[in-house]
């Protein structure tokens, strides 16, 4: 037998060092080469860092939330003697334009995300990247489940591209079973007995180490608040015609189509309405002190998924049309959500929307999605009785609440986008009309 000191390998584009977010494996278990022995977060990259060779965890090097920098030692192995060990040389990420199939470690791209009203924060997109050697290529997500529920990830047919596991597969193996019998995606809890919950001691805390994803948006969102001065705007909107348009044409969709929402009028209006602020259509590049305006729109859309805040991106949303829109908003929404986003779909907006829903409430104030310059919220859509053509009636009503960057746009001229933007809403035929 032998000791090999296995290293943080070089993970590449200039890190220098990582967070440890959780390990893998303890002193004592036995690992495959290729097993993944621990997950760490770059300030771009979610990574799963594998093992060089097969052996014996002798010992691991650090907690969740650790900083480690680049050839710090990471956990020994015993492996046999004279075995093979991959050079950690060969374990750094895939250059650019190398084939994913060639690359030994899987990649989570880590893009701009949002706080609770929408923006500011890093996020991260669990893009796995197909591993050598024969290693099952699938999101981090997806390991954690078969890993909670005993299940070899090698027994399960992958039917996304290059054969890598996507949710249904790993649901399909689970339904199907072994001998007929179907596979718990955990393991069954233990038969107790019925018995009262121990009363809570008073004064009883929690304490919750911020590691990982959430040690990033808390960064990127301080990083947002201190260097931007926020300009809020708030407008209220009568969207009672736009409300008849948008159940018109649900009204007219197939069967089990999806509806339409607010959201795709609201980002068909706002690149119509951009053509005339490309102020607001902006990112801010502080090392080169230039504002780079784009006379494309690609548009962030806020999504909440179950590991925080992410923007996956509508790219070329000024080439899209209504219902081109929704499909796009709806397909990265869901990528991001699913963690199978790619790097290209959660990076590169210009300018974000932001939807709490039916959560939305009276007004907010979203935070900017740095390097933007301005991001537009949607609050709760309500009917209630207002002063409309000189009488009393009810109508629906929602507010814009949106936050601009004041270095680089007036209050003048953020007023006049929204007021823009109002208008085509409260008549929704003009979004349609190029011009």
């Amino acid at each position: 037998m032998s000791r090999y000191v296995f290293k943080l390998p070089d993970l590449g584009e200039g890190t220098v060092e990582a967070e440890i977010v959780g390990w893998r494996v303890k002193p004592g278990d036995t690992v495959a080469e290729d097993d993944v022995v621990v997950e760490v977060m770059t300030e771009k990259a979610a990574v799963e860092v594998p093992a060089p060779a097969s052996g014996r965890v002798v010992s691991t090097t650090g907690e969740p939330g650790d900083m480690v920098p680049v050839g710090a030692e990471l956990l020994v192995l015993e492996t046999e003697a004279g075995a093979a060990v991959a050079p950690a040389a060969a374990q750094s990420a895939p250059a650019p334009g190398a084939s994913v199939a060639a690359a030994p470690v899987a990649v989570a791209a880590a893009a701009r995300s949002t706080n609770g009203h929408g923006a500011g924060a890093a996020a991260e997109a669990h893009v796995a990247i197909a591993a050598a050697r024969g290693r099952v290529s699938t999101s981090p997500a997806i390991r954690r489940r078969a890993h909670e529920a005993g299940i070899d990830l090698k027994q399960v047919a992958g039917s996304g591209p290059s054969g890598r596991i996507v949710p249904k597969d790993l649901e399909a193996y689970v339904a199907r079973g072994t001998a007929g019998q179907p596979v718990p995606l955990r393991p069954a809890p233990r038969a107790v007995q019925a018995a009262k919950p121990a009363a809570r001691a008073a004064g009883a805390t929690e304490e919750i180490k911020v590691i990982g994803l959430r040690r990033l948006i808390a960064q990127r969102m301080t990083e947002a608040k201190r260097n931007i001065p926020h300009f809020a705007y708030v407008e209220e909107l009568d969207i009672t015609e736009l409300e008849s348009l948008r159940r018109h044409l649900n009204s007219k969709l197939e069967r089990g189509a999806p509806a339409l929402t607010y959201l795709p009028f609201l980002a068909l209006a706002l690149v119509r309405v951009l053509k005339d602020f490309p102020q607001c259509n902006a990112q801010y590049d502080a090392e080169r002190g230039v504002i780079v305006r784009h006379s494309a729109v690609h548009l962030g859309v806020a999504t909440q998924t179950p590991d925080g805040l992410k923007v996956p991106v509508v790219h070329d949303a000024d080439q899209l049309g209504l219902f081109e829109l929704a499909g796009q908003m709806r397909r990265v929404s869901e990528a991001a959500r699913s963690n199978k986003a790619t790097r290209e779909e959660l990076s590169g907006s210009t300018i974000t929307i932001t939807s709490l829903g039916k959560l939305g409430g009276i007004a907010s104030t979203p935070i900017i999605n740095a390097p933007e310059v301005a991001i537009i919220g949607v609050n709760r859509a309500v009917e209630r009785p207002v002063v409309f053509e000189g009488a009393i009636a009810i109508r629906r009503t929602m507010n814009l609440s949106s936050s601009f960057d004041h270095r680089f746009v007036d209050g003048y001229d953020a007023a006049a986008m929204i007021q823009a933007l109002k208008e085509c809403l409260e008549h929704p035929a003009t979004i349609f009309i190029d011009g």
